[in-house]
């Protein structure tokens, strides 16, 4: 019992560390600025006559549209979307067998992962007629779209089929695949995003991107500010009364086993 109770205490712990990292978020974002590309470039054009060319920072908000970046329109992989950005994962599902010393064999169903590919091309955010690099730094948009979502039977072969399934019976560790999940996600042209990140002009012109410093967040959305700042406190408060009712509860097992 003691035992049980340690890995609540523990689980509990990972909760509480959630919430704080998800305040933290909330509150990066409340104090962050909203700025617009005429007002970033303004304060680019400072640090320049500062002597600091191509070494302009700043953490901000930035808001817009989703526009193709130099690469142009991308098409993605898996369904032939017209899109800025793209996202794809195929799993292999998959019956384990496994035999015992005893000779009893047991059977469970497992995923892996085979493949997954995110476009490494940036796209651009358009308001007001001006534009601003995105790097996404190989990361999923939050709401970004999912366009194929779908499970494949896998077909008769030596590994399926019932001579499969006898032949992975008789040996230990075979496996019989059962089909595979395909998953797709695409940003299209057009969709409204919100980002916070760190500006720069490493590469020449203004890019928004993960920050340099990684104790700052960086979201990429398609939902605004504010259902973010909403949806994250509501995500905090449970974490954080989840995490204190499990260390409660396993704090209780650990004295009711040491007692017992």
């Amino acid at each position: 019992m003691w035992f049980i109770g340690i890995v609540l205490v523990l689980a509990g712990a990972g909760c509480l560390y959630a919430a704080v990292r998800q305040q933290r978020i909330v509150y990066a974002m409340m104090a962050a600025e909203t700025l617009s590309v005429p007002e970033l470039e303004q304060l680019r054009t400072i640090s320049d006559e500062l002597g600091a060319r191509g070494g302009f920072r700043k953490l901000c908000e930035v808001v817009g549209a989703t526009h193709p970046g130099p690469h142009g329109l991308l098409r993605s992989e898996l369904t032939g979307t017209e899109c800025v950005w793209h996202s794809h994962e195929v799993q292999r599902r998959y019956k384990h067998y496994q035999r015992d010393s005893e000779g009893r064999t047991t059977v469970s169903t497992r995923t892996e992962t085979v493949a997954e590919h995110t476009s490494e091309a940036g796209f651009a955010l358009h308001h007001d007629g001006r534009t601003i690099g995105v790097d996404h730094g190989g990361r999923r948009p939050d709401g970004a779209e999912k366009v194929a979502d779908r499970f494949e039977r896998s077909g008769t072969g030596t590994e399926n089929g019932w001579r499969g399934t006898l032949g992975a019976r008789a040996r230990s560790g075979r496996d019989e695949t059962i089909g595979y999940q395909y998953t797709e996600w695409v940003l299209r042209p057009g969709t409204q995003m919100y980002v916070l990140g760190e500006v720069h002009d490493v590469t020449g012109s203004l890019v928004i991107a993960p920050p340099a410093d990684r104790k700052h967040p960086f979201v990429l959305s398609t939902r605004s500010e504010e259902q973010l700042t909403a949806s994250g406190r509501t995500r905090q408060r449970r974490m954080a009364w989840s995490g204190a009712a499990l260390i409660v509860l396993g704090l209780v097992l650990v004295v009711a086993g040491l007692v017992g």
